[in-house]
C-alpha cells in the first residue's frame, strides 16, 4: 500500500511555531513515526511540503493513479483553497484531512474547511498522533 502526506504551509516549522496550539513535534518527527509505523504494517510512505498553494495542486494532481491513498493537512489553505478542493476532486481513493490542533476550538475563520466535503474523513485535534489515526483510517478503507 502507497500512501502519499501532504503537509501544508508553515509545517515545516514545527516545533518554533506557536507550540501551544501545534505542540513541540516537528515535521520530521511525525514523518519518522509515520515511516515507522508503516514499516509495521505494510505501508510506503512518500513525503510533500510546501508553503506554496500550486506546488500542493501539482503534487495531488500527479498522485493521480499513483497512491493508494493520501493524508492531507493544508494548513491555512484548508479554509481558502478552492483549487486544492478541485484538485482533490480528481482523485478516487482514500483521502484523510489532518489537523494538530482542533479547528473548531480556534478562531471562528478556522471553523470551515472548504476539503471537508470531499475528503473520506477529517481528525482534528490530536497532535502528530492524528497522522497515525489516518493511516489506520486508510489501511481500513483499503482492506473493505
Amino acid at each position: 500500500m502507497k500512501i502519499l502526506v501532504i503537509h501544508g504551509p508553515n509545517l515545516n516549522m514545527l516545533g518554533k511555531r506557536e507550540p501551544a496550539h501545534y505542540g513541540m513535534e516537528t515535521m520530521e518527527d511525525i514523518n519518522r513515526q509515520m515511516a515507522e509505523k508503516g514499516l509495521q504494517i505494510g505501508m510506503a510512505l512518500d513525503f510533500f511540503q510546501s508553503n506554496h498553494e500550486g506546488r500542493i495542486v501539482d503534487t495531488i494532481q500527479s498522485a493521480y493513479g499513483q497512491y493508494d491513498g493520501l493524508i492531507i493537512n493544508p494548513a491555512a489553505y484548508t479554509h481558502t483553497s478552492l483549487a486544492i478542493r478541485d484538485a482533490l476532486l480528481l482523485l478516487d481513493i482514500p483521502v484523510i484531512e489532518v489537523h494538530l490542533s482542533n479547528i473548531y476550538k480556534r478562531e471562528p475563520f478556522r471553523h470551515h474547511s472548504v476539503i471537508a466535503d470531499v475528503v473520506s474523513g477529517q481528525i482534528t485535534g490530536f497532535g502528530g498522533n492524528g497522522y497515525l489515526l489516518a493511516m489506520d483510517a486508510v489501511f481500513q478503507m483499503k482492506r473493505q
